[in-house]
């Protein structure tokens, strides 16, 4: 299944396969029409009054100028998409790029032309001029005709979309999206401060005794990003093999060949086969992606805060705008259940340590470089505090009000060394105080209803 999630995500980030299986539509289509057209006789044709009704050179000229302006518009098209790229990279960042290339409705414009230049061409080859044999496939004609006043419409919405997606706050909230899935996929249960503090499990009480002495390493067969681990075929195989995993290295982590990835236990049942099948359970790759690697997203949502606050593009707005999609998504998994690390068999037996990324890991990612580049903007400084005290009103475990905090600590210190104004570093000192009175009342959302789930 992981392998297939791979595959699927290659092929989605393609520009090729959306505009393949459109083309290959558009074959199909083709020949039944023409088919049709065939089979069918003169007075049947004559009853629909809008199937083209010209001879065989009027026919050929029609198709020839679709097909010639459809195959032009297409590499306008696919210029306009690479100009588009090249902005993309160049002010928000290169590895924003997949998310432009996943984009599929650049993928169905480009398939529209393509797919219809395709098909003009099949038609045409089938137009017979000689008396003894003439053939003119009016359907087959009046559905090119078709097909290119929906290429014209496709067009001029290409256009308006192809504006809109470079723009730095589209951008964003397309990210932005990306990740509040992410954060329901991984984080599917909400919080309920009445339950037991899953945190407070302690591995002592569940793994075997000198798990961590007696524990054999299973080393990765090569290099790249851990994408995603298939938790479901570990757990199976721990129960037909009666073996307890340790994952060492989960999404976002870089492994490099022969490198540590999962501790096992007993030492003594590790064979070659349980090595591969373990392998097989992680997908790798040579870049991060989305999914099971939450802070991919964030990162993205991070550089470009970054590179607005750098002295060359000097743009405050965009980074305030990339703070608000953060506290969004903080505020969203805030309200979440963290999953315990410990995956159970059937039997109640642990057979994987496994933990996902904490609260605390997510706040330090989305903050750190933001704080750290903008110590000497008032205004970012400011919202960054805003988005603190936001986020805290949904905060109810005592771990993630701390991380919290600390940040907030670190960004008033910042802002005191790198604001030389007075009256921004009141301001600042103001907010400040308003993140820790937020973060000094808890309780607030505790027995609220989460509208994501509801």
């Amino acid at each position: 299944m992981n392998r297939l999630v791979k595959w699927w995500q290659l092929v989605r980030s393609s520009f090729w396969f959306i505009p393949g299986v459109m083309s290959g539509g558009a074959a199909l289509l083709a020949v039944g029409a023409v088919a049709l057209d065939r089979t069918k006789s003169d007075e049947w044709r004559e009853s629909f009054g809008f199937l083209y009704t010209g001879g065989a050179e009027g026919a050929s000229t029609v198709l020839g100028t679709i097909a010639g302006s459809m195959i032009t518009i297409a590499g306008v098209v696919f210029s306009m998409t690479l100009i588009a790229l090249s902005l993309a990279s160049s002010q928000l960042g290169p590895r924003l790029l997949r998310n432009f290339m996943r984009d599929t409705i650049n993928q169905v414009v480009l398939g529209t032309f393509v797919a219809t230049f395709l098909y003009c061409l099949l038609v045409l080859r089938t137009i017979r001029r000689a008396e003894d044999n003439l053939f003119v496939p009016h359907l087959a004609v009046t559905l090119g005709v078709a097909l290119a006043v929906v290429s014209v419409g496709v067009l001029i919405y290409f256009i308006h979309h192809i504006s809109l997606s470079i723009q730095a706050d589209h951008v964003v909230a397309r990210v932005g999206r990306e990740l509040m899935r992410d954060i329901d996929d991984i984080f599917p249960d909400r919080w309920d401060p009445a339950a037991r503090d899953r945190s407070e499990e302690s591995e002592g009480a569940v793994l075997p005794p000198g798990f961590d002495e007696e524990a054999r390493k299973i080393l990765t067969a090569e290099d790249g990003y851990v994408r995603s681990v298939d938790v479901g075929a570990l757990v199976k195989l721990g129960t037909e093999e009666d073996v307890v995993f340790k994952v060492d290295q989960g999404p976002s982590a870089y492994v490099v060949e022969h490198g540590p990835l999962v501790r096992v236990w007993p030492a003594v049942r590790v064979t070659e086969r349980l090595m591969r099948r373990v392998n097989d359970a992680f997908i790798l790759g040579i870049t991060r992606t989305p999914g099971q690697d939450i802070e991919f997203s964030v990162h993205q949502i991070v550089e470009i805060a970054v590179r607005a606050l750098s002295p060359g593009v000097n743009d405050p707005f965009t980074a305030v705008r990339c703070v608000d999609q953060l506290a969004s998504a903080l505020s969203r998994m805030a309200r979440r259940e963290i999953p315990s690390p410990f995956h159970y068999d059937e039997h109640g037996r642990v057979r994987v340590v496994y933990a996902v990324v904490s609260f605390a890991d997510v706040v330090d990612s989305a903050f750190n470089q933001i704080r750290q580049s903008a110590r000497t903007d008032a205004a970012v400084t400011i919202r960054l505090l805003e988005a603190i005290t936001t986020v805290a009103a949904f905060t109810d475990r005592l771990d993630d009000r701390e991380a919290l905090r600390r940040h907030a600590e670190m960004i008033v210190r910042g802002a005191r060394e790198g604001l030389p104004e007075e009256n921004d570093r009141h301001e600042v000192n103001r907010r400040y105080a308003d993140a820790i009175e937020a973060l000094d009342a808890p309780g607030r959302r505790g027995g609220a209803e989460d509208p994501v789930t509801r």
